[in-house]
């Protein structure tokens, strides 16, 4: 399932040099992952009942073409890895310009954590099928079990 969210871009958005921030490519990467869980079923609250929530070990942002101040943006997300257990996953996010051009690309290397524990775990069976349906990138890879 292809998933990806329309933004109008804000004022506090872009730098002196009038393009956007490189930190506001990575909010808006964030924001899509929080609405695909949410459509997904699966809301802040739900979160909160399971005590569990999503952490980053890595997050790599690639530059391609400059977004002006006004301008709209789309920006996708797709599975590149999955631990057999859910545990740990991949995802890149896709920001595109209003004219449709590759404008930057974002992967993440997250997990689950409990949030009493504050220890990684592996989701619980309400969450079990979170990226079941989600759009696989090309390179996706199944990531080993440590």
């Amino acid at each position: 399932m292809e998933f990806k969210v329309t933004f109008a871009t804000k004022w506090s958005d872009f730098d002196p040099n009038r393009h956007m921030r490189h930190t506001a490519y990575n909010e808006y990467a964030a924001e899509v992952r929080a609405r695909y869980f949410a459509s997904q079923k699966f809301s802040i609250e739900e979160f909160t009942k399971h005590n569990i929530g999503p952490i980053l070990f890595e997050e790599y942002t690639s530059f391609r073409k400059e977004i002006h101040l006004g301008e709209n943006i789309t920006v996708n997300m797709k599975i590149s890895g999955l631990s057999q257990n859910n545990e740990r996953w991949k995802i890149t996010h896709e920001v595109f310009n209003d004219a449709g051009k590759l404008s930057a690309t974002i992967k993440v290397y997250g997990a689950w954590i409990d949030l009493t524990k504050r220890k990684l775990t592996i989701p619980p069976k309400e969450a079990q099928y979170l990226f079941e349906n989600a759009e696989k990138s090309e390179d996706f890879k199944v990531i080993p079990l440590k």
